[in-house]
Formats: structure tokens, C-alpha cells, sequence
């Protein structure tokens, strides 16, 4: 009895090891497309899977802006994404490491940043992988020198996405009333159109002067 005991720790332990082994270094890009061509770049020891994009956003319901509190905007789950959250939470936690590639702009940051936040990574980890372009050796050195999220970056398209939100939910109600439904205010074409209209309202309130240039020449 007591040998055969030993002998199922043993395979207990073997069967451990293995399943330890077998766990992979997950990848988390934007795009099925993308995932497909990085896996076949870095091999059988890496998992590559897509997010779809954005996980997080701002509530469509509501401002989702807290104006009150220096401006925080409030994320929620983004609609239809619960299934490939659900994913990424289960691949990575069966994963030996998780990198984040998506896109090297802001708006690649931030995906990053989101995926970290549902995925509770830890902020200090170098975890962040970019390359401009998918070739293997510019993968791969990616994967080289990976770094931390550059909040930044992050904050940059934060900012840009508050305004959106500030500018499109207070003046479209307007545009609805006035011109008509559907339309939508953007936080560029609102300024360009607030430019071309003081600029009109200088030359209708342009009074003309009579003056006159005189050239003469002196001994």
C-alpha cells in the first residue's frame, strides 16, 4: 500500500509538471487578422488572441464624465464585448505571461491600458509590446524589449475622448432642435465652426473709412 501511494504522489507530480510547462506567454492583439500572422512569428510556446478592439468605454446612457471631479471619466464594459472579455480573463489566467501589442498610436495605448485594467495586470510590469510594422524580425525584437504602458500616451487619447463626450453631448441636443435629427457635434468641426463664424461677424460689422496714401518727394 505504501508503494502504491508513492507512486500516484509521484505521477501527481509529473502530470503537474507537465501542465506547468504546457502553459504559454499570452498575446493580446487588436485584430483577428494580426493574431493570426504574429502567432505564426513567434511559435508554440505563444498565445495569440484579439480583443476586438475597445473593451472599455464611456456609457452611452449618460455624460460619463464626473465634470465635478476633475473631469473623471467614468468606463464601463463596452455592450457585446462580454464574451471576449470572459476570454481574455480565462487565456490569461492560464497563461505563463501576458503582453499587451496592440496598435503603437494612442488609441493602441489605451486599448492596452483597458485590457490591463479587466485583466487586473500589474501597472509596473513591462508587459507592452509595439512594432510598426508585422514582419517576423520586427516582432520578435519587439518581444525583446518589452516596456511598461506609457500613461502619456493613455492620457492623451483620455483627453481627447472627454471632449468628444463634453462637446457632443452638450451641443447635438441643440443641432437636433435647430436643424435636424441625428446629427452629431465633434469637438473639431465645433471650434472650426465657432472660427468662421466670428470671422463672418468682423466682416459684417466692418465699418469702411476713407483714407487716402499720399507719396510726395521733399528738397
Amino acid at each position: 500500500m505504501a508503494t502504491s501511494t508513492t507512486k500516484k504522489k509521484t505521477t501527481s507530480k509529473r502530470k503537474t509538471t507537465r501542465r506547468a510547462k504546457q502553459k504559454k506567454k499570452l498575446v493580446i492583439v487588436e485584430s483577428p487578422s494580426k493574431a493570426k500572422t504574429i502567432g505564426k512569428f513567434l511559435g508554440r510556446s505563444y498565445k495569440v488572441v484579439a480583443s476586438l478592439g475597445h473593451v472599455r468605454d464611456l456609457p452611452k446612457s449618460r455624460m460619463g464624465v464626473d465634470i465635478e471631479n476633475d473631469y473623471q471619466p467614468d468606463y464601463i464594459s463596452i455592450r457585446g464585448k462580454g464574451d471576449v472579455i470572459k476570454e481574455l480573463r480565462k487565456d490569461a489566467k492560464n497563461a505563463k505571461a501576458v503582453y499587451l501589442a496592440s496598435d503603437p498610436d494612442r488609441e493602441g495605448e489605451a486599448i492596452a491600458w483597458h485590457v490591463s485594467n479587466i485583466l487586473k495586470l500589474d501597472d509596473s510590469e513591462k508587459n507592452r509590446v509595439t512594432f510598426n510594422e508585422i514582419t517576423k524580425d520586427a516582432v520578435k525584437e519587439a518581444f525583446n524589449e518589452p516596456r511598461t504602458i506609457n500613461m502619456d500616451l493613455v492620457d492623451a487619447q483620455q483627453a481627447r475622448r472627454v471632449l468628444d463626450r463634453l462637446v457632443g453631448y452638450s451641443i447635438s441636443p441643440i443641432l437636433w432642435k435647430k436643424v435636424k435629427k441625428g446629427l452629431s457635434a465633434g469637438r473639431v468641426q465645433s471650434v472650426a465652426l465657432n472660427l468662421i463664424i466670428q470671422r463672418e461677424n468682423e466682416i459684417r460689422n466692418f465699418k469702411p473709412e476713407e483714407y487716402w496714401t499720399i507719396d510726395a518727394e521733399f528738397k
